[in-house]
């Protein structure tokens, strides 16, 4: 009966996957080797022990021993040691960069296999490996497996090779369970054949024929074990290759994002590693697919066309990685990412984006129009979450995103508080151009750490504004330490530097306002004052012209200048009131001084002629100040005028 339950139980188990039928390796015997060697007599056989590249390590004794019961007699060692019996026909050799040392036995016996073991350090201490050797007479011997020494949450990188005669044959990974091989992928199904390696394995043709290649990112400790890479059927047809996989953790490697989940209208950040040294090496970030991968965007310049003003990569060597930006998210761009580079395999990497719904923090117009000579505000509001984050507008290209200067209006003094603030942060172009027109995009960063971005698009016409004068239209771009909590031009785009270059004019709108004001004002009044300059011109013409036509007077001890229209004016006036005055005048001055004028017929009719050139001149005047300030409307409205030449005739100076 219990044998029954027993049965029942293990109906209801679920089938188990390659990675989970192997539980983890212990952390506490890093060292690796071949599980068994094979040789035969006369012949030689190389084993390779592999250690953790520690400081330590790389200066400890590495020694080969062979067990006899309980204990490990050394064979041969790094501090020089032979044993009698292996002298002459053996070698040990540390290779500290490898991260291995090798042991070459010559001359095999039959009394040479056994059990051995190659370790760090003194014998017995933990730091070994067991390794079976195997000496046989046969001149054939079993092909041992190929050894991969692989980092906690790397990548694992395998060429296996078959000849054309496998050209057309199905090729296939699987992991070996008991006698049996559990298929992990092939470059027939259209998916993974396990899901748990879903996303993270990929499986490549190379150019020779019968040759492809594996990657598989984020190892784990269960992804330790004997595997085998084969051209056609494993067990019925074909041929396979072993492959025994050892994962040991390295503290300074570091561990990249598996899943990356953001907000649908948003944006997602991922990291990639990358040697800062290598400069010739290529860097691709690309969507996974079972037997290939969609290039997205590369350290080249190469963007995807439909990912354009969607993705930019950006280049932190300070930390040796890679920085790439999705925004615009959509359903569609869920799926697997990779980072992959054409040198340090260990370093590609892979993650799950998750696209779920909500909304954007970072608001604004996506799309802005403008004709060309316009003032354009980009405008990019962020909520409190983001009140302490560095802010910033670039400029997208298909070479990265150039940094450019904004204004954030959202802390206008010390003692501000985010629900008292604007929180916005402007991108201000004065006088807008065709060649301004493109993808920007606002986001924000934190400790280094690329956040949050939203994408615009700028979209420039032709006008007439675009005709306008540029000494009117141009204002001056402000220094960086005007803008208030500007963004300096930091650390740009893979590719190059970040540059402002490209800027047309990023001022502060606060400066920009003034300055277009300043324009209008200077538009009114530059006509009003002219105006006024002539009429004060003409007004001394005529000032002048008449104190030329005076004459110097001396009326006792007084000299003065009086018109002799003065005078004119003063006979009409008395030949108008005859019955009161005299032909005859006099003036008084000082009471007993008389000084007496007798008018003649000459002296009248010049006075007469003086009056009517008085007259004619104050005409001449006032038709020059109509005609000058119809001139000043005209050339107001239409362009530039010529001043006026209001000097005197050279005859009358």
């Amino acid at each position: 009966m219990a044998l029954l339950a027993f049965i029942f139980l293990l109906a209801f188990l679920p089938a188990e996957s390659a990675k989970s039928r192997h539980p983890p390796k212990s952390t506490s015997n890093p060292v690796f080797g071949p599980r068994q060697v094979y040789g035969v007599v006369g012949g030689s056989t190389l084993v390779k022990c592999f250690y953790p590249p520690t400081s330590v390590n790389r200066h400890d004794r590495k020694y080969w021993c062979r067990q006899s019961g309980r204990s490990c007699v050394t064979v041969a060692s790094t501090s020089g040691y032979v044993a009698s019996g292996f002298k002459g026909r053996i070698s040990l050799t540390d290779y500290p960069e490898a991260e291995n040392f090798q042991i070459n036995i010559s001359s095999l016996a039959l009394a040479d296999a056994g059990t051995y073991q190659c370790g760090v350090g003194d014998n017995g201490r933990g730091l070994s490996y067991k390794v079976t050797l195997n000496v046989s007479q046969g001149p054939e011997v079993p092909e041992a497996p190929e050894l991969f020494y692989v980092k906690l949450h790397s990548t694992w990188t395998v060429t296996c090779s078959f000849g054309s005669d496998f050209s057309y044959s199905r090729k296939y990974l699987c992991k070996m369970q008991g006698g049996d091989c559990h298929d992990i992928i092939d470059n027939i199904e259209e998916d993974v054949i396990d899901a748990d390696f879903t996303g993270r394995v990929l499986l490549s043709h190379e150019q020779s024929p019968g040759s492809f290649s594996i990657m598989m990112t984020q190892m784990d400790w269960e992804d330790a074990g004997l595997y085998r890479c084969g051209a056609g059927e494993y067990g019925k047809n074909g041929e396979s290759k072993e492959l025994d996989v050892f994962i040991y953790e390295d503290k300074n490697f570091p561990q990249m994002k598996s899943t990356v989940t953001a907000k649908t209208g948003t944006s997602a950040t991922f990291e990639c590693l990358y040697e800062p040294l290598k400069k010739s090496s290529t860097r691709v970030w690309a969507k996974w697919k079972p037997n290939k991968y969609t290039r997205i965007i590369d350290n080249t310049g190469y963007v995807k066309p439909q990912y354009e003003g969607r993705v930019a990569m950006f280049e932190n060597p300070d930390n040796r990685t890679v920085t790439v930006i999705l925004n615009q998210l959509n359903e569609a761009d869920v799926g697997y990412y990779w980072c992959i580079t054409n040198e340090l395999k260990d370093q590609q990497s892979s993650a799950e984006l998750k696209v779920i719904e909500g909304k954007p923090q970072l608001t604004g117009e996506k799309e802005v129009e403008a004709q060309a000579g316009s003032r354009v505000d980009l405008t990019c509001s962020y909520p409190c979450a983001y009140y302490s984050y560095e802010k910033y507008w670039c400029k997208w290209s298909s070479s990265g995103c150039s940094m450019m200067p904004a204004s954030d209006l959202g802390q206008p003094g010390p003692e501000a508080t985010c629900s008292t603030s604007n929180r916005t942060i402007i991108l201000s172009f004065d006088s807008v151009t065709e060649e301004d027109a493109g993808w920007y995009w606002c986001g924000v960063k934190r400790n280094g750490l690329f956040g949050e971005t939203m994408a615009v698009k700028l979209s420039v016409t032709a006008g007439s504004d675009a005709k306008h004068s540029p000494e009117l239209l141009d204002v001056g771009v402000p220094s960086p330490a005007e803008f208030p909590n500007h963004v300096e031009p930091g650390p740009g785009p893979r590719g190059g530097a970040y540059s402002d270059s490209g800027v047309r004019s990023g001022a502060a709108p606060g400066s920009s306002d003034q300055g277009h004001g300043s324009n209008t004002l200077a538009l009114v009044l530059g006509p009003i004052g002219a105006l006024l300059l002539i009429i004060v011109a003409a007004f001394v013409i005529v000032k002048y012209r008449q104190m030329k036509r005076s004459d110097l007077v001396s009326i006792g001890s007084y000299r003065t200048n009086i018109s002799m229209s003065d005078f004119e004016s003063v006979k009409d006036y008395s030949a108008s009131n005859s019955a009161c005055v005299k032909e005859s005048q006099e003036t008084a001055i000082g009471g007993d001084e008389f000084i007496t004028t007798t008018d003649t017929p000459e002296s009248a009719a010049e006075a007469k002629k003086a009056k009517r050139s008085s007259k004619e001149d104050a005409d001449l005047a006032y038709s020059t100040f109509l005609l000058t300030s119809s001139s000043i409307a005209q050339g107001g409205s239409g362009g530039d005028s010529t001043a006026l030449d209001v000097s005197p005739p050279q005859d009358q100076v």
